[in-house]
């Protein structure tokens, strides 16, 4: 049994993990500070005595005895990492030195939680992304506080590996949805189906043709946690994400389908620097983790569906 840090262990995506995790039979300290994670994600772990929280902001010291760390800590979504966009950039910088010197004293594995958003708007020469692609990032876009922050996030973790020694992992999600997203998440899976349920209409920004490609949070988790345990040769960046391509017009019908809504669908502009396409190439992840994707969208969103409308009444 490890003893496992998880930060952002309250989010969406970290809750899945610290579950996963103590479901292992690992002892999971989590902390979080609770700016967009919630205690209600992982009310049902407070159960468990293996389990630990502490409210804590990465960017502050965390004096802490662990066997690895996985870390997850900062605002994923645009209108949450754009409310403080100081506040973004110092999570993935001054977090995660943190992390890393945490790391580097005790001489232990961590897991970098990194982005598809370090590709920025990819070119058609480079769709799908593969780890090689070094990005099309707008450096002083409203966007740039959390795709460079995580770029310098990934930075410092080879550096703190070729100059210290540090074992890391470096993970690049792509679009994760499921369960414990926000109901203000501002994420596109998230709001479609709050929209749908609500009957309210549905807002498609753009002409709806951009891409996405979607994968739910379940494979996500077991594509970290593959990392996590890869060979000690292996750094990564490794793309974690499901390769099936889908327009937002799609998305949108998917969802009206699938809820039985009668929303309409309206067009708005599209946000600056927004990708208009995003897809992963994992010929990596199924190489060096024997990983692929499982659950397809339409099982994906019925179980997320099913979720939001536990939330939405």
């Amino acid at each position: 049994m490890d003893k496992i840090l998880v930060t952002g262990g309250a989010g969406f995506i970290g809750s899945h993990l610290c579950k996963r995790l103590l479901h292992e039979g690992n002892e999971v300290i989590c902390t979080d500070n609770l700016f967009t994670g919630s205690k209600a994600n992982i009310r049902e772990l407070f159960q468990n005595p293996n389990f630990e929280f502490i409210r804590h902001d990465i960017i502050d010291t965390l004096h802490i005895e662990v066997d690895k760390i996985y870390n997850l800590a900062c605002p994923a979504s645009p209108p949450h990492y754009q409310n403080d966009p100081i506040k973004t950039i110092k999570t993935n910088i001054l977090g995660t030195m943190n992390m890393l010197g945490i790391a580097k004293r005790l001489k232990i594995r961590v897991l970098q939680a990194s982005t598809s958003e370090v590709y920025g708007d990819p070119d058609n020469a480079h769709h799908p992304q593969d780890e090689s692609y070094w990005g099309n990032v707008n450096p002083i876009g409203i966007r740039s506080c959390y795709d460079e922050g995580k770029r310098v996030a990934e930075t410092l973790c080879f550096d703190y590996h070729r100059q210290n020694g540090v074992d890391i992992k470096v993970i690049r999600i792509f679009n994760t949805y499921g369960p414990n997203m926000k109901i203000n998440d501002g994420r596109v899976v998230s709001n479609f189906i709050v929209q749908a349920i609500k009957g309210d209409k549905i807002t498609i920004y753009g002409n709806g043709q951009q891409t996405r490609s979607f994968c739910y949070v379940d494979d996500l988790v077991d594509g970290m946690v593959r990392l996590m345990e890869s060979e000690p040769g292996f750094t990564g960046p490794c793309n974690i994400g499901n390769p099936s391509e889908f327009t937002m017009l799609e998305l949108a019908e998917k969802v009206i389908k699938l809820t039985g809504s009668k929303s309409k669908i309206v067009f708005e502009p599209l946000p600056q620097d927004d990708p208009k396409q995003r897809k992963p190439d994992i010929s990596l992840a199924k190489e060096k983790l024997n990983w692929e994707p499982k659950i397809a969208l339409d099982e994906g969103l019925l179980k997320t569906i099913a979720y939001f409308k536990g939330v939405c009444v």
